[in-house]
């Protein structure tokens, strides 16, 4: 298991989520800034394993990655997963952003007005239980930029932090349209495994399952 840990605001402290992710989701904790300085220098390292004549894509994998990153961080975002999970020599390109809103969960209207587009439902995950669930299509920046003809597929979940005007967001996406549907209930399984940790249990660090 993962567990990504949070800053904390003004107050009582927050409880620490728990969250199972596919072995080959790389994990970047967002705040402070030198650990996710840090975790981002370590993924490019791994990433440019044995391959000493590119310096210059390295460092602009390494400059879009920070900037992914930031740009993450001043969205609330406190954890990032980058999937590196391959299927038959394809990678299966996603990502996961954990962030916290300060906001009061009152049920579908708060969290249609905050994910703006999109199929709104109420669900019930196993240990957490009340949770909305976004499902969206979307033409990013980024994959306009790139060409790509596809939509990517955006599953969001906002969850309510216990004893607190806070709600925790998990957002997935992936460009790849033609398998949304797989991508998707893998996301939704994921969601499944979220849980709150009691602050008697937490461990310094990762812990890994």
């Amino acid at each position: 298991m993962t567990q990504a840990r949070t800053p904390q605001p003004a107050g009582p402290r927050a409880p620490v989520f728990g969250l199972i992710t596919p072995e080959d989701w790389y994990r970047i904790p967002l705040l402070p800034a030198d650990r996710r300085e840090a975790s981002v220098n370590a993924l490019i390292r791994r990433q440019f394993t044995g391959v000493d004549d590119q310096p210059v894509l390295r460092r602009k994998a390494q400059e879009q990655l920070l900037g992914t990153a930031e740009a993450a961080v001043e969205q609330g975002g406190v954890v990032l997963y980058l999937s590196f999970l391959e299927a038959g020599g394809i990678p299966l390109s996603a990502s996961l952003l954990v962030s916290r809103l300060h906001e009061r969960f009152d049920g579908l209207d708060t969290v249609a007005a905050l994910a703006g587009s999109g199929e709104v439902t109420l669900e019930s995950l196993p240990a957490v239980g009340r949770v909305a669930r976004v499902l969206r299509r979307e033409r990013t920046r980024q994959s306009r930029k790139l060409g790509s003809e596809f939509e990517d597929t955006v599953v969001e979940y906002f969850v309510p932090v216990p004893d607190r005007d806070e709600v925790l967001m998990l957002t997935f996406s992936t460009p790849l349209e033609p398998i949304a549907d797989a991508m998707v209930e893998l996301f939704d399984a994921v969601a499944g495994t979220l849980r709150w940790q009691p602050r008697d249990e937490e461990q310094t660090g990762e812990e890994r399952q």
